[in-house]
This record gives structure tokens, sequence and C-alpha cells, in this order.
């Protein structure tokens, strides 16, 4: 039965049209009805994956093609997601590699090719979007075998077949300049190239990858079937990581079949199932036989590169918005992120309402964050810091590569504010009309930097980054310059107030907005905090002149989305994170307070 299995991972960046190519994988194999209504990108089905257009969590689905059964394993494309793609890959005989034709290979790309080609997995590349004006699949082809063989990819990965087409439009061939109708080219290359999923006689064994959730079933457990066959009703072995094995009881077995599940009476090796009923499980664990346990080798996953404070919101506007405020509602939220989102570690700290969370990148603790107001959970967030590293005697720091597209002119200004945050610029090279940059640069330089970047290029400037290694420290990098506006009571700002202050820098609040106390409403023009009174309303005498009452023109405030902000705050600053706001305040509102730390610290 086996050898009619194939299971195959899809690989890309960011938006080279992964998830559209396998909307049509779906659609070519007739998986809907003819009357049934579907969207478009039916698997990033998570409302934060339509909006940034990212994949942060691994899915699965299958097809039938010519009496062989395909599963598809999609996978994130962001290295801060480095512990799911890991355990994702661990499922798959094979992987197929969609870069775009114009922007070719990107560092994203790398980073979980890499991971695909030391698994030993076969490869088949598609160079997506060759209807696209000033394409070069050629070179891109060129590119893509060049990082292969960086990578150290074994003559047969390198021995690679090559697709065209565009998964926009619905159809693939194996030369460019051929269009054809569908898609089949591909899915027979998929069938042709990939090995099936080995049939393995022997004892049970399946390593548990991911896990999903019903209110019904409670967990379940999912994961590719090694060796053997697995029968629902079976009474089997649960290994743990400390080499402990539980007598676990499999109640229901599925395999997946095309975007849902079909209940099977058992499941052979080769094929990725979900079972139900085993309770107390971790991902990473083996299901094997009870009396004679076989666990494999657990996954190994890459190490936090950062680290966040979590803690209550005990600002005045705390509870206004969200459902779930108390130290209690935090610390179990966070909890039960660990369990599916391996790259996690949570530290619990000598105050019972603070947490440390550490994690591979602000994305990934970003996405965290996102994920938990959106339940309604209302909580604060320190700056990010770098995890420093001990390495004989010598103290290291994590290195990013730092990858910059940009128009010709802005070049200068993006290696400038690179190389004061101790970057080092490696390669520039042209490529079409931007400038190609790549620099090694600190974890910490990283943070903030995006901001400058964009502000100095017009917004026109692509900037990717992956870790690359622990690396000797480097010194210290210059943070933010410029100091805070602070409000100094509560209420709500007026109009009279913000136009008077204009001079003194940019605001972050609105006239008719609530602010506190100690919250951070703008930037100053230099380099200290400022204090500032924005409740003040005119004072009124009987004295009018004609038309200089409404004669108020504020700027537009300045707009923060989430990673901003943790970019932009201080040391000595908290985000405020609730369902409908994100604020930016002092960790001590009170102004004294704050005077008695700052002289405390200079000490």
């Amino acid at each position: 039965m086996s050898d009619n299995i194939r299971n195959i991972a899809i690989i890309a960046h960011v938006d080279h049209g992964k998830t559209t190519l396998v909307d049509k994988i779906i659609h070519q194999s007739k998986l809907f009805r003819e009357n049934q209504e579907f969207g478009d990108l039916i698997l990033d089905n998570n409302d934060l994956e339509r909006e940034r257009g990212i994949t942060i969590l691994s899915k699965n689905v299958s097809i039938r093609y010519k009496d062989v059964k395909i599963n598809i394993i999609d996978t994130p494309g962001h290295s801060d997601f480095g512990g799911e793609v890991e355990r994702v890959l661990k499922m798959a005989d094979g992987v197929l590699l969609l870069v775009d034709a114009f922007e070719g290979p990107m560092p994203q790309t790398r980073f979980v090719l890499s991971k695909a080609i030391a698994l030993g997995l076969k490869p088949i590349v598609v160079i997506n979007k060759v209807d696209k004006e000033n394409c070069r699949p050629d070179e891109v082809h060129e590119q893509v075998f060049e990082l292969m063989y960086n990578l150290d990819a074994t003559e047969d990965q390198l021995d690679f077949r090559t697709v065209y087409g565009s998964s926009k439009h619905g159809w693939m061939s194996h030369d460019w300049k051929e269009k054809t109708e569908d898609i089949t080219a591909l899915l027979d290359t998929i069938l042709e190239v990939i090995p099936p999923a080995p049939l393995r006689e022997g004892l049970p064994q399946m390593q548990i990858t991911s896990l999903d959730f019903n209110a019904y079933t409670g967990r379940i457990a999912i994961g590719r079937v090694f060796q053997g066959k697995l029968v629902e009703g079976a009474t089997v072995g649960l290994c743990k990581k400390n080499g402990v094995v539980k007598k676990v009881r499999i109640k229901e077995i599925s395999v997946f079949e095309g975007l849902g599940r079909l209940r099977v009476p058992e499941v052979s090796a080769g094929d990725i199932c979900a079972l139900v009923g085993i309770e107390d499980f971790e991902i990473g664990d083996t299901i094997t036989d009870f009396e004679n346990p076989q666990p494999l080798p657990r996954i190994s996953i890459d190490e936090p590169t950062m680290s966040m404070l979590f803690t209550i919101n005990n600002s005045p506007f705390y509870g206004k918005e969200g459902k779930f405020v108390t130290s209690r509602h935090v610390r179990d939220r966070l909890f039960k992120e660990t369990e599916k989102n391996l790259a996690l570690k949570i530290e619990e700290t000598t105050s019972e309402d603070k947490f440390l969370v550490y994690g591979r990148g602000v994305l990934h603790l970003s996405i965290l964050i996102e994920t938990m107001r959106r339940e309604g959970y209302e909580f604060q967030v320190g700056q990010p810091q770098v995890l420093f590293k001990e390495i004989d005697g010598v103290r290291n720091e994590p290195i990013e590569l730092l990858v910059v597209d940009v128009p010709q002119e802005s070049a200068g200004k993006v290696i400038e504010f690179a190389t004061q945050k101790k970057a080092e610029l490696k390669i520039m090279e042209p490529k079409g009309d931007l400038q190609h940059l790549e620099f090694e640069i600190p974890a910490r330089g990283i943070i903030g930097l995006r901001n400058s970047v964009l502000t100095a290029t017009q917004g026109e400037a692509i900037m990717t980054h992956r870790f690359l290694s622990y690396q000797p420290y480097k010194g210290p990098i210059p943070g933010r310059i410029n100091g805070s506006i602070i409000s100094v009571d509560t209420g709500s700002a007026t109009a009279y107030k913000l136009d008077k202050l204009q001079d003194r820098g940019v605001f972050f609040i609105d006239p008719g907005e609530e602010v506190y106390g100690g919250m951070v409403i703008g930037e100053h023009s230099r380099n200290n905090d400022l204090v500032v009174n924005v409740q003040e309303g005119k004072k009124l005498t009987n004295v009018r002149a004609s038309g200089t009452d409404d004669s108020a023109k504020i700027y537009p405030k300045r707009r923060f989305s989430l990673e901003e902000a943790l970019e932009y705050i201080k040391k000595d600053e908290y985000v405020e994170v609730t369902p409908l706001s994100i604020r930016m305040r002092k960790i001590y509102l009170d102004e004294n307070e704050r005077k008695r730390m700052d002289a405390k610290m200079s000490e």
C-alpha cells in the first residue's frame, strides 16, 4: 500500500506563491465538488497568516493523483519558526523548493533548505511567476544550483528536476517559454522523482511531530508512522523525554484525505495520521510497543536568541478592553503555548506576575503577542533582550545575516545605518534596478534598524534576516537617540495643547484621545525626556478675535505596528498590549519614582 504514498514538504520564501500553488494543486485534484464555494489561500486559514501573508503553523493536506496519495506538508518560511520547520521536514521524503523567477532564492529559503538537505530529502525546484516582467528564470536556476552546492548537497540532490510556471495562472511546464494548460507537469514530476514512502516492517514506531486540539476529543497527536502499523483500540507505549514509557490506548485513528481527515481502522508505515485518546504527550515523544519500546531520536530544536519580559497590565487603563487580565490568565496562556511552540521557553521570575519568555527573534515573539491580544488578553512587555553566551571564557552574541534590497540612490544611507549598528558589509551587487546588500550584524543591531531604514528609503527597502551563528561580542551599539514626550496627567488630549507643543517633537496621539500620567505620547526632538500637560483647554475670555479659535493645525499622529513599538521602546519603557490598543509607557509612571531610579542607575 505504501508504495502509493508520497510525502512532500513545500519550502518557499514569504510571498513567493507557496500557498497559492497548494490551492491550485487542490483544485487540480478536484477535491471540491463543482458546486462548492471556496476562497483563495485555503491553507493560510488563521487571520494573522492571511493579513501578513506568511505561514506560521505547518498544515497538512493530501490529494490523489493517478491512484497515488500525495501528502503535502506546508512549512513556515521564516527562520524565527525554526522549531516548526524541523518537525515538519521529519514527515517528508522529498521537498518542493518554490522560488520567485525574479527574486531568486532568499535568506529564509536558504534556512529551511539547509535543514532539508541535511536530512537527505530529494528536492524538486519550481521556478514560479515566470509570467512577470523582467523575470530571469535561467539565472535563478543557476543560483539555486549554487545554493544547494554551498549547502553541501549530495550528487543525487544536485541532480534536481526543475519545473517552471505560474501558480497564480495555474500552469506548470518543463520549459518556461512553453505555457501549458494546467499543472500536471508538476504532479507527474512529483510521482517520478520523490521516492515512495518506505514500508518498514517491525514493531510500530511513530514520532509525534505536531498536535491539534478538539473540544470533544481533547488533544490529538499527529505524526508519520515510521515503522510497522498502528491499530485502533490497541494499547501502545508512549516514550517520554526522560526515558519513561507510559501505557496508552489509541481510541481513534484518522489519515489526511483532501482538506479533512478520514477515520480508519489501522494505518501502515509511510502515512501521516492523527491519533485520538493519547493523553499527556509532548512533541517529540515516540509511540511504540509497550513491552518492547523502541523510541526514535528526539527532534533537536535551535536555541532561543532573544528574551522578553511579559507582565500583567497595571496601567490606569487596565481591564477596560481585555477579558483576561490577571497573572494567572497570562501564566496559563504562556505555558499552554510551549506545548506546541517548541522554540519557545518560559521562565518564572521572583515576582509572580512577571515571566521571561525566550524565543527565536522579534517576529517569533510578536506573533505570540498578537495572537494573545486577539484572544482577549491584556498584558505588558518589556524591551526585547538578546541572549549572550559564554564560549571558552569569551562573551559571544548572536549574529544575523541581514539582506537588504534597496533602490540604487538609497543604498548609501542603508549602509551608513547598518554600520552604525556594528554591521559588516559582505556583498554588494546590482539586482535588476535594485542594489542587493548582505551584512553580518549583531541581533541587537536589528532591533530598531527597520524603522530608520524604511524612513530613509521612503519604505522601498526589502529587509530579511536569519540567525547565522554566535560570535564574540562586538561592543556597545547606540540605541534610540531622541527622548520621549510623556503625559503628566490622565484625561483626554486637547487640540489646543497639542498644537502649542508641536515644535517639541512628533506625537503618537490624536486630539480627544485618552491618555494617562506616565504614558509615552510622542518623541522629543532632543535627547532627553519631556513631561508635558496635554489636557489643558484654552483660557476663555470674553474678547474674541474672529477666526483664531479654530486655526489649530495638527500633524497626523505617528502610528506604530506591534513590532515597531517593540523595537522603539527604551529599557525603562513597556509596551502595553490590549485587544484594541498598543500603547507605550514608562515602567515607573510617577515622575519622582523615575528620577529616583535614574539616580540609582547612574550611581
